[in-house]
């Protein structure tokens, strides 16, 4: 007869051997934000079923792995567009996004102002700016985070 604690110990190893491919699956959408990427094939490299790497990376990381690929996307248009040298529309396809409605939708969700609005408000707004704190300042706020007017800024 096993021992009860053999249970627990193999699901805290199955646990952590999730976590450790959740953690790949999060590394490559950091990577390659700009390619195509979908839960199927993210999930068919780490060995998981779609819906199995979907529950848990929501439980891990508190969102889907769609919403965090968009927020990573809205994250980089953000600082493409603080640039000045892209359309809107470049940018768009530029951080991965084919549908520029979806993506002005999802950047006017995160950032709270539409594409458009954001790249004419940040012209010369940063200039002087450490880049770390630009970074702070004009990261989208996801999953109600603390806004950035009451979060401390650290570089």
């Amino acid at each position: 007869m096993c021992h009860p604690s053999w249970g627990r110990a193999r699901a805290h190893a199955q646990r952590l051997n999730d976590l450790t491919r959740l953690r790949r699956v999060r590394d490559r959408i950091d990577r390659e934000y700009a390619e195509p990427l979908n839960v199927e094939a993210l999930a068919h490299d780490v060995n998981m079923s779609a819906g199995h790497l979907s529950r848990q990376f929501r439980l891990a990381y508190g969102e889907s792995p769609y919403a965090y690929l968009m927020t990573r996307r809205i994250e980089r248009a953000a600082a493409l567009l603080r640039r000045g040298d892209l359309s809107v529309t470049e940018v768009c396809f530029a951080v991965g996004c084919s549908s520029l409605g979806t993506f002005s939708s999802r950047f006017t969700e995160l950032v709270g102002v539409p594409p458009s609005a954001y790249r004419r408000r940040a012209a010369g707004v940063a200039t002087g700016m450490p880049p770390c704190v630009t970074k702070q300042v004009s990261r989208p706020v996801r999953n109600q985070e603390t806004p950035v007017a009451a979060a401390v800024l650290v570089c």
